[in-house]
């Protein structure tokens, strides 16, 4: 199912996933900017989308410039599979080395928010559940993803 084109931007999309968190980090988006953080995080879909675009346009390159709608949701889907597999390393690399204060951070937000109780807090902010939770997430939104961009190529294989 992986072939280095799928493995290749895997790596890409997992290091764009680091750069990314280590930079809501820096600009202050896990401690005094924390409100936002829910609203700016979701900002990492456009660059998620644009290497899923490049990644497919690279299997399609590599196929001569032809591809099916079946080999392009595939490819994504191997890139997710990819950044699935590399989603814990990722964050267990940010977690305990760039913000081991992550979780405590949230917590806190949340049940001074009134958000959340501690108890709930703490059963959502913590490392196993963000380790369950990335390689689902990635899984999931990889696919939806894939299928989107795979219906783009196959409606119009020039311009993508």
């Amino acid at each position: 199912m992986f072939t280095k084109i799928e493995l290749k931007w895997g790596l890409i999309f997992a290091a764009m996933q680091l750069v990314w968190i280590t930079l809501e980090f820096l600009f202050g988006l896990h401690d005094k900017y924390i409100s936002w953080h829910p609203t700016v995080s979701n900002f990492i879909a456009l660059p998620s989308i644009i290497i899923m675009v490049l990644a497919i346009r690279d299997k399609r390159a590599a196929l001569n410039g032809k591809i099916t709608f079946g080999t392009a949701f595939l490819c994504g889907l191997g890139v997710s599979v990819v950044v699935a597999i590399l989603s814990p390393l990722v964050q267990i690399i940010f977690f305990r080395l760039i913000n081991p204060n992550f979780f405590a951070n949230s917590i806190k937000y949340a049940v001074e928010t009134g958000q959340e109780t501690l108890a709930q807090a703490q059963a959502n902010f913590n490392l196993t559940n963000y380790l369950m939770l990335g390689a689902i997430g990635s899984i999931i939104m990889g696919a939806i993803t894939s299928l989107i961009i795979a219906a783009i190529i196959k409606k119009d294989l020039r311009n993508i």
